[in-house]
């Protein structure tokens, strides 16, 4: 059996930009509804204020050129419109010669939109998950579409960033509560956990169950993926 080739992996990619698409849907509806109160002009932490404090070379964002509540709406929509013709493969439907440059340079669009926002945001996209959702939008990139196969190393780099998410999302439990340590944080932690994850999580310690802290994840705003 030889290793997998592009066109085998014509499925992947196209449930995988759906999915993504989906996740760009839903992070820019957030973003039209809750960047301005939160980050905005006259947000909880105000969008001049904090951008002052940063150089644009180590945060570059459209905002802080033009810090406007209505470029944010402007660029928030645009980004749900974009994701909305990505989640419906937009891209497919042009011929074979002019698929896989529009879809790249919608997913380009789509990660640079919403850069703006991460980048902008401060404190409330200072989370994992957002510097996880421009990693595999870049990603997404470079995935194509049309008759031609998804490049075999891309949809391999996804795979790593699925492993270093599960990984990663197991060492700092392991760092951050000995209930983990002591297989105790299943059953107070994990509601969706199958019968047997809870008996064998609750019967592997003689101590009482107690609930585990949980403190969240947060990455530095960089721009690079």
């Amino acid at each position: 059996m030889g290793l997998p080739v592009a066109e085998s992996y014509w499925l992947v990619r196209f449930v995988l930009q759906r999915g993504l698409a989906v996740v760009y849907l839903a992070a820019f509806l957030v973003a039209a509804h809750q960047f301005r109160p939160l980050a905005g002009e006259d947000g909880l932490s105000p969008l001049g204020d904090r951008l002052q404090a940063t150089a644009f070379r180590d945060r570059p964002s459209l905002f802080r050129l033009v810090p406007d509540d209505r470029v944010i709406a402007a660029t928030a929509w645009t980004g749900v419109a974009l994701s909305a013709l990505a989640l419906f493969a937009g891209p497919y439907w042009l011929p074979d010669g002019l698929a896989t440059p529009a879809a790249m340079a919608l997913w380009a669009a789509l990660w640079l939109l919403y850069l703006n926002f991460v980048n902008a945001g401060g404190i409330f996209y200072g989370y994992g998950w957002e510097s996880m959702l421009l990693e595999t939008g870049f990603l997404a990139v470079f995935l194509g579409a049309g008759p031609a196969g998804p490049p075999v190393v891309v949809v391999w780099l996804f795979k790593w960033v699925l492993f270093r998410n599960m990984f990663g999302a197991g060492l700092i439990k392991l760092r951050g509560d000995a209930c983990w340590r002591d297989l105790r944080g299943t059953p107070t932690t994990s509601p969706t956990a199958s019968t047997a994850s809870r008996r064998w999580a609750t019967t592997s310690s003689n101590s009482p169950s107690r609930s585990c802290t949980s403190r969240p994840s947060r990455t530095p705003l960089s721009a690079a993926p």
